[in-house]
């Protein structure tokens, strides 16, 4: 999975980062080789992990649906979860984690909000698009969600956006982001 620009410039220069589902380490070799950050990413996948460590990114390999216990409270500056959080089943709970475990949190999701996935939902079908390629058998996904869910799961757990756009197409989206952007980016801090 590439990295996209928008959400590397949400991350404050010189910054400890832990990346949650760091795929093959992309973004955080970015981040370290022109932001200097540092940090680690944690990764389940054995490919993924080979990939990492090929690139110099420290990785743990570590599945997520078991929390974060292992990291100390705001011990990062940034905590990244980008694309996973609808494919765990506890998602509120890592969402806390996050929280807990950053002064900041950025995360990604695929809107299912977005324009075309309410029009194949209209016809009667579940949605395939880029952002969500898989059909409702096969998905790795095990929940969806909108903008406007996440705005309201972050009420309830006094997370404050800081920041939240979408993504389409390579570009960034901040008019009316739930009916037009594939993809749901927020920043976030504890209250």
């Amino acid at each position: 999975m590439s990295f996209d620009p928008a959400i590397a410039a949400l991350v404050p220069p010189g910054s400890r980062v832990l990346d949650l589902g760091c795929g093959t380490g992309e973004l955080l070799e970015h981040l370290i080789k022109h932001k200097g950050c540092t940090g680690y990413g944690v990764e389940l996948d054995d490919a993924n992990l080979l990939a990492c460590m090929k690139r110099g990114v420290n990785v743990i390999q570590r599945n997520l649906e078991e929390g974060l216990s292992i990291f100390e409270d705001q011990s990062f500056d940034v905590v990244l979860q980008l694309e996973t959080l609808q494919h765990l089943r506890n998602a509120e709970q890592m969402l806390k984690e996050t929280a807990r475990v950053g002064k900041l949190g950025i995360v990604s999701f695929p809107n299912f909000a977005h324009w075309p996935n309410r029009l194949q939902v209209l016809f009667g079908r579940m949605p395939v698009t880029r952002a969500l390629p898989y059909e409702w058998y096969d998905t790795p996904n095990i929940r969806v969600g909108t903008f406007a869910d996440f705005g309201v799961l972050a009420r309830k757990n006094r997370l404050k956006i800081l920041d939240s756009f979408g993504l389409q197409d390579g570009g960034v989206v901040r008019s009316m982001p739930n009916l037009r952007a594939s993809v749901a980016v927020f920043k976030f801090e504890r209250e």
